[in-house]
């Protein structure tokens, strides 16, 4: 062990690729056990195992844990506070990935690709029935107006679509030409409706039914956002009416889908295990900012802090 480094504890298997970002810099324990976690200073956490008043118990010398990941659902935000623990996050890490899978699933969904698939697979040709949605003109409408659908509206507007927004913590849209809508408004008027809103008691089930029923028939829903954010059930019978013209989400509640679940097998949804962050460079840069925030608080630096202590 490195004498005078300090000790992070890391709450899963910690990948060897990323050796590199601690090397010099901290002595690493726990990777998926708990063992150090007794006189860790830092714990670096995935998004599985949570952390509370017991689990800081067992961590008596922590000053900070750090998500590797933007979400904290985790982490008992007030419990880590009564513990004289920092909370911190990567909130720009995933931005570029996530959006571009986003622009992944959106064309997936919208251009039919499962089911022209399915037909090259069976050895079949074209079709005289069009099934594509062409996406110039068509309307964006994003639901949240944050790093990642900002980066998702440049994109789409690259390729002559409409973007509109509805977000209730911002005035004017980030990103120009991008026109505020009311939630209402945004169901009634979009063709696809991307979600990218935070994990909350309000936005929780916001597609719902009544939601659903108020988007045009023929529309295209998308999510990488959370997956608490969709009642899937209604989803699956927007789908099955014929409603919703096709889905596509990277994430999902439960998640992982249970094997077999309806969502899984249906032609026109696409459903990705929650990798819209997973490029090489976005895993990466989880990883080191995650890293960074941590020994930060431990030196006094500026970090990404989502709960500083009381």
């Amino acid at each position: 062990m490195s004498a005078g480094l300090p000790v992070l504890f890391v709450d899963h298997p910690f990948p060897d690729e990323y050796r590199d970002l601690v090397e010099g810099r901290c002595v690493v324990v726990g990777s998926g056990t708990d063992d150090g976690l007794e006189r860790a200073q830092a714990i670096l956490a995935g998004a599985v195992r949570p952390w509370n008043s017991a689990a800081f118990a067992l961590a008596p010398a922590v000053r900070v844990i750090s998500r590797v990941g933007v979400g904290f659902d985790n982490v008992v935000v007030t419990d880590a506070a009564a513990a004289g623990v920092t909370v911190c996050n990567t909130p720009s890490a995933p931005t570029v990935s996530t959006a571009e899978h986003t622009m992944a699933l959106l064309f997936a969904v919208t251009k039919h690709l499962p089911h022209h698939l399915a037909r090259a697979r069976q050895g079949l040709s074209g079709e005289s029935v069009g099934r594509a949605l062409e996406l110039d003109r068509r309307i964006l409408g994003l639901v949240g107006i944050g790093r990642i659908a900002s980066r998702v509206a440049v994109a789409a507007q690259a390729l002559g679509m409409r973007v509109i927004a509805t977000d209730p913590g911002v005035a004017t849209t980030p990103v120009p030409g991008v026109d505020l809508f009311s939630f209402d408004e945004l169901l009634a008027a979009a063709d696809v409706v991307s979600l990218h809103a935070p994990a909350l008691a309000s936005t929780t089930r916001m597609i719902d039914a009544d939601a659903l029923a108020r988007m045009r028939s023929g529309t295209y829903l998308v999510n990488c956002a959370r997956g608490t954010l969709v009642d899937h059930d209604a989803l699956l019978d927007a789908i099955d009416r014929g409603h919703l013209a096709g889905a596509g989400l990277d994430v999902t509640d439960p998640e992982p889908l249970p094997v077999g679940h309806p969502l899984l097998d249906r032609a026109n949804v696409v459903v990705t295990p929650h990798i819209a962050s997973a490029s090489v460079a976005g895993r990466r840069r989880l990883y080191e900012h995650s890293i960074d925030n941590a020994l930060a608080v431990l030196s006094g630096r500026p970090a990404t802090v989502v709960a500083p202590p009381t």
